[in-house]
């Protein structure tokens, strides 16, 4: 089901050539909203999907150095320009434990229950290759 979105000019963050461009976390998804001058909107599926595997590979990356939890993650990924909610991170957590990248444990924190995550040896072999891979495309691509 889809829902209205009203945006705010300062929501909007301008792009070359007039164009703006404003994230949306709409449920489990990521969209990137196009806004061309003359009132066009195109949906980015190409750059929504790059932009989730680069933080499947930030979540993979900091399970792998220490056990992470959500709230700490949503922090960290904000530190790097990734502006996403709870109710897209928590979702992408679960398919990841799901897909046998992350192991999940459940502590007792403050008398509350805190998920931590931290990534099993099939997660640490999709970050090696992928760090490989990250590389061979940034020797490929940089100026």
């Amino acid at each position: 089901m889809f829902g209205l979105v009203f945006l705010r000019a300062k929501d909007l963050e301008k792009r070359e050539h007039r164009c703006y461009t404003f994230v949306i976390n709409y449920r489990y998804r990521i969209s990137i909203l196009s806004f061309v001058k003359g009132g066009a909107v195109l949906e980015d599926k190409v750059l929504r999907k790059l932009f989730l595997g680069f933080i499947q590979i930030h979540i993979l990356h900091h399970a792998s150095e220490h056990p992470i939890f959500g709230l700490w993650m949503l922090e960290e990924l904000k530190e790097h320009g990734y502006n996403i909610s709870a109710g897209t991170l928590y979702p992408i957590l679960h398919s990841m434990e799901a897909d046998g990248l992350l192991r999940k444990e459940e502590l007792n924190v403050d008398g509350k229950i805190r998920k931590y995550y931290s990534t099993t040896e099939k997660g640490a072999s999709v970050l090696k290759e992928a760090r490989l891979k990250a590389y061979e495309l940034f020797k490929e691509i940089k100026e």
